[in-house]
């Protein structure tokens, strides 16, 4: 329990930082399990657009301290492994 004028406005700060953070990380799981999506798919265009997308909200999570900078570099590394292998087949 908060005792304090400064503990109480903590505990509204940290639920409200709470909030925020886990929508945004849904919204990153979301994009890369579009991305996901589209690979299994092969469409192409639709690859391309989802990985952008994915990449973009993996590099603001970092940014935004809702992933560790190493956690975005690492999954956003396997995405572009993922298309690459995708493109080199293609070919």
């Amino acid at each position: 329990m908060a005792h304090t004028a400064q503990q109480r406005k903590r505990v509204r700060q940290d639920t409200a930082r709470n909030i925020t953070n886990t929508a945004k990380r849904s919204a990153i799981r979301t994009a890369v399990k579009a991305f996901e999506e589209a690979l299994t798919k092969g469409d192409k265009t639709a690859i391309q657009a989802s990985f952008r997308n994915a990449m973009s909200m993996l590099a603001s999570g970092a940014r935004k301290g809702i992933l560790t900078k190493g956690a975005a570099s690492r999954k956003t590394s396997r995405l572009a492994a993922r298309v690459a292998k995708v493109e080199g087949a293609a070919k």
